[in-house]
């Protein structure tokens, strides 16, 4: 049986300490410019959220660059505690102010095993007892140094990083592959009805071929596990909250499959994801709902476009927490195809639509057994 032993999160790194990002702000996406890692960036898993990137432009950007090996943890704010694991595939990244980072010692640890480590329960229940945020979570890097992390020997660490890693691998390929199938349909989206139109195509408003779903029902009524809100939406599958935290007594709109909800609170509003089944989301998601079936797809993907999202921005009202507004988004210009094209993208969305949804069942099933793996070979007991 391998020995486990007890060391301090600082004690693995290369020196010692964390550092905590630049403090700069965040620029439009630019593929010439650094990608900006913020908070609001990283999952709950610890993956990064494609859908609202942003950029940092600022001369010492360069000198917070992550390097394989690094871990960032989120500081402060509802997300405290959130890490994210840098081993290169997703590009060159700089970490913003709100994170702190550690290089972790190959030589003392094995590193991916840390990545594992800040998603077990031991770690979760350790945040729990040194949060110490009044109305703001909040655990600067000298706490976070201090994290006692419980290992066993080096060939047990890499024995359990190989399980994992895995199993991890496999989500990635079918993510990646997910990604793919989105980028051509996005392409040959804006290629057909953005770059090609042609003038003699009905010109029309958003509103005339979809419109909000009205359905409410109460909580109560619906699957708790298919409850949706802006915190809890992802692009490429279904993101779920425990029931536990769902509110109670209160009203949810009904969404369907082929629904398309929208994240309605600013800065989120890239977040979008097209239903595949039936629940209730809360009243910050909009549900919409394509008049026939024709242009459902159209309606997807119109939504998806940067210049929506641009358009949904300046007509959004409030100060503290804008929203979009309805009407405003209901009245985006739009200029309609004639059947026959609309058939056809349907025909393409379709079957990479059916690919996509069949590689979602399998990362659910995957995330699922890394999950009950997780717990048993994190824990001092045999496996």
């Amino acid at each position: 049986m391998s020995e486990w032993k007890e060391y301090k999160l600082g004690d693995l790194t290369i020196d010692g300490k964390g550092s905590y990002g630049i403090a700069a702000p965040a620029v439009e996406y630019d593929a010439n410019k650094y990608t900006y890692l913020r908070i609001t960036d990283i999952n709950d898993d610890g993956t990064i959220n494609k859908n609202g990137l942003k950029s940092v432009d600022d001369k010492n950007a360069s000198n917070y660059l992550l390097k394989p090996n690094d871990i960032v943890f989120a500081r402060t704010g509802a997300s405290v505690g959130r890490s994210y694991f840098y081993d290169g595939r997703d590009g060159e990244l700089v970490y913003a102010g709100f994170l702190i980072k550690y290089s972790l010692d190959s030589t003392k640890v094995n590193p991916k095993l840390l990545k594992f480590y800040t998603h077990s329960q031991v770690y979760y229940d350790w945040i729990q007892t040194v949060d110490n945020g009044a109305t703001r979570g909040n655990i600067n890097a000298q706490t976070y140094a201090s994290m006692p992390v419980l290992l066993p020997d080096r060939n047990k660490q890499d024995e359990i990083v190989s399980i994992l890693s895995s199993l991890d691998d496999k989500i990635d390929l079918l993510n990646r592959e997910n990604a793919t199938l989105e980028a051509m349909a996005e392409t040959l989206f804006r290629q057909w009805f953005i770059e090609e139109v042609k003038e003699d195509w009905e010109e029309g408003k958003l509103g005339e071929i979809c419109e909000y779903a009205k359905e409410k029902a109460d909580i109560a009524n619906i699957d708790r596990n298919t409850y949706i809100t802006t915190e809890n939406m992802c692009s490429n599958k279904q993101g779920v909250v425990p029931p536990s935290s769902v509110p109670e007594n209160i009203k949810v709109t009904i969404y369907s499959p082929d629904d398309i909800l929208l994240s309605n609170i600013r800065p989120y509003f890239k977040k979008l994801w097209l239903s595949d089944r039936n629940g209730g989301c809360s009243n910050d998601v909009l549900c919409i709902r394509s008049k026939s079936k024709i242009f459902k797809y159209f309606v997807y993907y119109t939504i998806r476009q940067d210049e929506f999202f641009d358009y949904v921005m300046l007509g959004s009202k409030g100060s503290k927490m804008p929203r979009g507004d309805k009407h405003h988004i209901m009245n985006w210009p739009i200029q309609k195809p004639p059947k026959q094209m609309l058939e056809l993208f349907n025909e393409f969305v379709l079957r990479s639509i059916g690919k996509m949804q069949n590689n979602n069942r399998q990362i659910l099933c995957l995330e699922k057994q890394r999950n009950t793996l997780l717990p048993k070979l994190m824990s001092n007991t045999n496996v």
